[in-house]
């Protein structure tokens, strides 16, 4: 299979997938869009910034027409700019395999102790290691219903109430 692993690289995660046969690649989109080089000035003045998406998927998510089997978003969602939440799902659309999976998990809270921001490591067991890995907040909590609308071009939704007030859903294309 083809994955793609969108969080801060992983060697835990590469080892684990190439070691089961499996082709890895690594986007690190959070870190990348908290950059201001890709910030574009309001439309009206006072208003939001936006957000230069082509630029930013040319040069960072560019997968030369590769498609992938699954894609690990991680918590990715929780802190990126709103400007490029609808343009990096359908990104990961046009990316993904009919049929294929996207693994996300989100935060069910904004502040607290279980909110930093992480490195998710696969492992053997059904249980997934986080380790802290910067320091960026949380721009916003996810809602079932906000993440069936995000994610409204997609097949199916499967929600699990997972520990450490983090949910994950399978979504599939």
């Amino acid at each position: 299979m083809k994955v793609l692993d969108i969080g801060p690289t992983s060697s835990t995660n590469i080892n684990f997938l190439t070691g089961m046969g499996h082709g890895v690649w690594m986007a690190d989109v959070v870190d990348e869009s908290s950059r201001k080089e890709w910030e574009l000035p309001p439309v009206e003045e006072g208003g939001q910034p936006g957000f230069n998406t082509d630029t930013f998927f040319e040069q960072n998510l560019n997968f030369s027409g590769r498609e992938f089997d699954v894609v690990m978003l991680w918590t990715t969602l929780d802190y990126i700019p709103d400007a490029l939440t609808a343009p990096l799902i359908d990104r990961l659309h046009k990316s993904l395999k009919p049929g294929g999976k996207v693994l996300a998990l989100f935060h069910s809270k904004s502040v607290g102790p279980d909110t930093a921001f992480c490195r998710y490591h696969l492992t053997p067991t059904d249980a997934i290691e986080a380790q802290e890995s910067g320091t960026y907040p949380i721009r916003r909590v996810y809602t079932n219903r906000n993440i069936e609308k995000l994610f409204a071009a997609y097949s199916n939704y499967r929600f699990f109430l997972a520990k450490d007030n983090v949910y994950e859903v399978i979504i599939t294309r």
